[in-house]
């Protein structure tokens, strides 16, 4: 550290007071530790933490932060668990904590449409809207019910109805430039421009797609397109019971997604991500052995009845439409999936109440198949959970908490994320990969692929283990980059990354040099997020 650095910091440190308050800049001990502290080892360190609560706040403070070229890293909520929480990617920064900003500035209950700050959560859109009586849906991730709404978006984050790709409904972004400019998109530019929350493109260049996945400048505010309740909605659910049944069947749901059949995101779990959904680590049965291994794991399957692959999607519309896509669902899986179950909330209510009955006639513990369920039947209609948080929990010793923060509870997680065509053998290769390198490296291969447009499929593969448990932490690091270089070179980059691996942005002259181009010309200072998406 330069020798002047102590005293810059403490003047810029005074002048930050001076714009938002004592109250809004922290800089105790345990407060920097906290937000240095991710799911994975990290070595980053804060220098303060700034709570802005208005665009203007955050003004001031980039204004402030250039004029003493201070570093800054922006965070929406701070609930970016497996890619890097509220750590900055570069050591010496000072943090921007966005979650005061957190007002619901608008909303058209007619077009679909609400205009929301960074900090407002899943939970808290889902509730306004709740006590609203609205008749609109939000598209909720599987992550956390207090996950920022437009932070998601930004990473270009997913979840599970027809509006799951949460980038493309989007638009009117109002930026904050680290240059001091403030910036909106689309027909948000021209004064009182009506169509400015429902046309995304806007007039000449569309600039939305800069500030995801980049650090060319803060998202402040943008409107959020939501899903009109249909007249009908079902869920299904499906499983696989060998592991070949994975190429069948993604070919098989391809062209009904492809034909509007099927309109949701399609998840397909494989059987280590279910029971990490079910229950933690059986370490009695395994005599506390590491990792799952197959054998053990077909067991379980046997014993909790779920597949080697599981499935599930929506399907929405009036009663008609979405009994005509439940049978084209039936011919198309046909002697592809061992089972296949539709749900609506009266045959759900019903399987709820007499599961125990159920159970005894068919010897099939419906209970725990319901368990595994609800929450996602729920996502299916924007309804926010903390259920699946609790796989992060997977190889502790003690339960999860009522309270859940992997972070605080030294919870390993990280996650890589490859994304391919929607074809049945992209999958198998995918989760080849995967299993062979996780299992090498002693961990469980928690692998789910969901088909988030007609085109595209994501494979979210969780890398769990016990941060406690001595060396650990680097024989994750250890099988994480392994499996993310043999991912890349059987073509299957990330769709999105952490800060452990933002040493993976390419260097095309072309493609970077355009962004270094903007990127000087948006933060001369090279203040904000250095290294993010954007070699340093």
């Amino acid at each position: 550290m330069p020798v002047e650095q102590p005293i810059v910091l403490a003047t810029a440190l005074a002048a930050f007071r001076e714009a938002i308050g004592d109250a809004n800049v922290r800089v105790e001990p345990h407060s920097l530790e906290s937000a240095s502290t991710a799911t994975f080892a990290t070595t980053a360190r804060i220098l303060a933490i700034l709570k802005p609560s208005s665009r203007h706040d955050v003004q001031r403070c980039v204004a402030i932060a250039a004029r003493f070229v201070i570093r800054i890293y922006v965070v929406s909520s701070g609930r970016n668990w497996g890619y890097g929480s509220r750590v900055p990617v570069v050591s010496d920064s000072v943090l921007i904590d966005l979650s005061a900003l957190n007002q619901i500035i608008a909303i058209d209950e007619d077009l679909g449409w609400v205009t929301i700050e960074p900090g407002v959560t899943q939970r808290q859109l889902f509730e306004y809207l709740k006590g609203r009586r609205s008749r609109l849906w939000i598209d909720a991730t599987g992550s956390s019910p207090d996950t920022s709404v437009i932070g998601n978006a930004m990473e270009r984050g997913f979840g599970h109805t027809p509006y799951g790709d949460h980038a493309a409904n989007l638009c009117g972004l109002e930026v904050v430039l680290p240059n001091g400019d403030l910036l909106e998109t689309g027909m948000a530019r021209f004064a009182d421009a009506h169509a400015a929350p429902v046309y995304k493109w806007g007039l000449g260049p569309s600039l939305d797609g800069l500030f995801t996945q980049s650090n060319l400048g803060i998202v402040t505010r943008a409107t959020v397109w939501l899903m009109p309740e249909p007249e009908h909605f079902q869920a299904f659910f499906f499983r696989c019971d060998t592991a070949d049944d994975l190429v069948s069947v993604v070919d098989a749901l391809r062209p009904l997604r492809l034909d509007g059949t099927v309109k949701s995101a399609i998840h397909i779990a494989n059987s280590y991500k279910v029971i990490a959904g079910l229950i933690q680590y059986p370490w009695h049965e395994t005599n506390g052995a590491t990792p799952l291994t197959p054998e053990i794991m077909s067991a379980f399957r046997a014993k909790l009845n779920f597949g080697e692959w599981n499935g599930s999607g929506g399907l929405y519309g009036t009663r008609a439409q979405v009994a005509e896509a439940r049978r084209l669902i039936r011919v198309r899986l046909k002697g592809k999936v061992a089972r296949i179950t539709f749900l609506d909330e009266r045959l759900f209510r019903i399987a709820s109440r007499y599961s125990a009955l159920f159970g005894l006639l068919s010897r099939w513990n419906i209970s725990r198949a319901l368990d595994l369920a609800r929450p996602v039947f729920g996502l299916l209609k924007g309804v926010p959970t903390e259920r699946p948080l609790a796989a992060a929990y997977w190889r502790k010793r003690n339960p999860p908490p009522v309270d859940m923060d992997p972070d605080r509870d030294r919870c390993g997680l990280m996650w890589c994320a490859p994304v391919a065509p929607t074809d049945g053998e992209h999958a198998r290769k995918i989760a080849e990969i995967s299993a062979e390198t996780i299992l090498k490296h002693r961990f469980e291969p928690l692998l789910s692929f969901t088909m988030i447009t007609e085109r595209a499929l994501i494979c979210v593969i969780s890398l769990t283990w016990d941060r406690d448990v001595a060396g650990e932490d680097q024989n994750a690091r250890v099988c994480f980059e392994e499996l993310q270089d043999q991912l890349l070179k059987a073509g299957y980059p990330p769709y999105r990354l952490g800060i452990q691996a933002m040493n993976l942005i390419d260097t095309d002259p072309g493609y970077i040099g355009l962004l270094q181009a903007l990127k000087s010309w948006t933060d001369p200072a090279g203040i904000l997020a250095p290294g993010r998406y954007l070699p340093l």
